[in-house]
């Protein structure tokens, strides 16, 4: 979803521009519309990631401790 606000973005500075050059508000009118919806999409993304609860940290590795999840006690895994 973040990407789709970086396009919008995108296009809306193109059409700015356009708008600028040609000096016709209609271009600056679509300007105005799609920085509006890739506004509302970045609102939607954000309120939906706050909704979906904290992220999970990455494990503790600066001292070498890394907890396992997998049940082994000795520290042993199959995993390469």
């Amino acid at each position: 979803m973040l990407v789709m606000t970086l396009v919008l973005a995108a296009v809306g500075f193109t059409l700015l521009v356009i708008a600028l050059m040609t000096g016709s508000v209609l271009w600056a009118w679509g300007c105005i519309a799609v920085c509006v919806a890739g506004a509302v999409l970045l609102l939607v993304s954000a309120l939906a990631s706050r909704k979906a609860g904290p992220a999970v940290a990455p494990a503790d590795t600066k001292n070498g401790d890394v907890e396992s999840d997998h049940g082994d006690s000795d520290g042993n895994s199959a995993q390469g």
